[in-house]
This record gives C-alpha cells, structure tokens and sequence, in this order.
C-alpha cells in the first residue's frame, strides 16, 4: 500500500493537483503499479496519519508492507509572509519559520516479539480547524498562510495533556522514562512551553526532547520524520 499525505500538492512549480491523485504518479514513478494506493491530507498530521492506517492495516493482516510518502515545498509562504508582515502581531508571523523537506516511511509486518509500534493514539480537534487557514497569495506566487498561532499554543498544550497520560498509561510508562520525545516543529519557544507544561501535568521530563525547527524550519507533515 502507498499513501501519500502531502499538503502543498505541487507539480512542476506552483501547479497544485487534485486529479489524477499523486500517489498513482509516485507509485508508477518506481514501478509498484499494484500496489493499493490512495492520498490523504491531514494537515501538519498527515505522515502520522498515514503511519496511523497503515500501523493498523498491517496488525490486521490486510497488508504485509506499506509506504507513507510526503514532500512539502511551504519555503514559499514564508517569502510571501515576508513581503507582507509589518508588525510583530500579524497572522503571517508563524509562516516565517516555515521550511521545505520530503520524507518517507516504510512499515513492514515484524517477527513475533520483535520491537515495533506499540501503542498509536489518534485525536481530531475540529473545532479549531480555522485557527490556521491558507489562501491563494495576493503578494507573490503560491499561497499565504494566517494563523492566530497563540490560541493554537494554547488548545495544543491544553489538549495534549489528556491524550499524552492515556497513550502512556496504556504503554504502562511514565513521561520521565521517555528517551526522545519529537514535538511538531511550530517554534522552539512553542516546544519549551509546551514541554514545561507537559512536565508539571506529569510529574516529569523526557529525557531528550527533539527540536529540529533552528536547522530545518517548520516542515510541516514531514517534521516528525525529519526528526526522526
């Protein structure tokens, strides 16, 4: 199986497709013509969403192998943004820390008592859909992106906490025996708060939080894969 979990959607450019589905290029691009195939958005979730499907599929015995692909070109949002901003208070500020990267995910049926995805949460948060929003570009080519990127700290944090303790109970660990733990690249400030408050919630801290965001920018489905 191939999903394809891309936001942007381009093609040669700023030409964005909706049909034909990209995921019938990508997988006649390497020769996997049979292969089950579909496309997915889910916003900066998409990779995980695909992973998400694709974890479950597989324990299910539908599928033996299967692929998540994404690629984000967002680098030109930022340019947009910068052309635009002229206050520290502009919805277009989060745009400016925005960057590009493809990645890929490949999930395989493991051998009995071999390590692998233990536990997959998953939560939609609709009512906050329009806290961030795109729009063709009135200044230069592509889109702009507006966001009201301090309420969506807030509701983050606010209902991370709840799906974090029930993902870590059911993994009967608790947060400070954690290795790594890979937020969604927004902001470096964002993360630290949020890993504070997380912290206080739980009693505890990672023992490595993963911040990616100073090199490569905010990549969007791709982050926790760049990550990775």
């Amino acid at each position: 199986m191939l999903i394809v979990a891309i936001i942007t959607r381009y093609v040669g450019g700023l030409r964005m497709q909706l049909e034909p589905p990209l995921s019938l290029s990508v997988k006649e691009a390497f020769g996997a013509q049979r292969a089950i195939s579909f496309d997915l958005s889910n916003a900066c979730a998409g990779m995980m969403t695909g992973v998400f499907i694709l974890n479950d599929l597989i324990r299910q015995g539908r599928i033996r192998l299967g692929m998540v692909v994404s690629g984000e070109y967002i680098s030109q949002l930022a340019q947009n943004a910068a052309r635009e901003i002229r206050t520290l208070q502009s919805d277009q500020l989060a745009s400016l820390t925005l960057g590009d990267a493809g990645a890929v995910a490949i999930l395989e049926r493991a051998p009995e008592g071999a390590p692998g995805i233990e536990v997959a949460g998953f939560t939609t948060l609709a009512e906050h859909s329009r806290l961030c929003l795109a729009f063709p570009a009135t200044v230069g080519l592509g889109a702009s992106m507006y966001s009201d990127a301090r309420t969506l700290q807030e509701v983050g944090i606010e209902d991370t906490v709840p799906l974090l303790r029930e993902a870590l109970d059911q993994a009967g660990l608790g947060f400070d025996e954690i290795d790594s733990f890979i937020p969604h690249q927004a902001s470096a400030r964002a993360i630290e708060k949020g890993v504070q408050e997380f912290s206080e919630s739980m009693g505890g801290a990672p023992k490595h939080i993963v911040v990616t965001v100073d090199e490569f920018g905010n990549t969007s489905s791709t982050t926790h894969f760049v990550a990775l």
